[in-house]
């Protein structure tokens, strides 16, 4: 990471993974998606991401839906304050 522009090299989407933003926690390892394909899915929090990070409404994630089942789509990863700000000033997400 330079100093200068504070930009760091975030995690991008893979061919099956898109943006999401999570609009509501549903409890337990479920929370609600807005997708930015423009579609709504029930997000699953992965064990592996369950304790170790917490993900709250409003937080940037990258979701990856099911290959059987379009409307669900597993947590993969979460995005910080700052990364998500730098991913809207680049033009990737909303």
């Amino acid at each position: 990471m330079s100093e200068e522009s504070g930009r760091r090299n975030l995690r991008m989407p893979s061919d099956d993974e898109v943006f999401a933003v999570v609009t509501e926690h549903l409890g337990g390892n479920h929370v609600r998606l807005r997708c930015a394909d423009g579609e709504t899915r029930l997000g699953r929090i992965p064990g592996r991401m369950k304790y170790r990070t917490w993900i709250s409404e409003g937080d940037v994630v990258l979701a990856e839906p099911w290959d059987w089942q379009d409307e669900k789509a597993n947590v993969e990863w979460r995005y910080t304050d700052e990364d998500a700000d730098q991913l809207r000033r680049e033009g990737h997400i909303q």
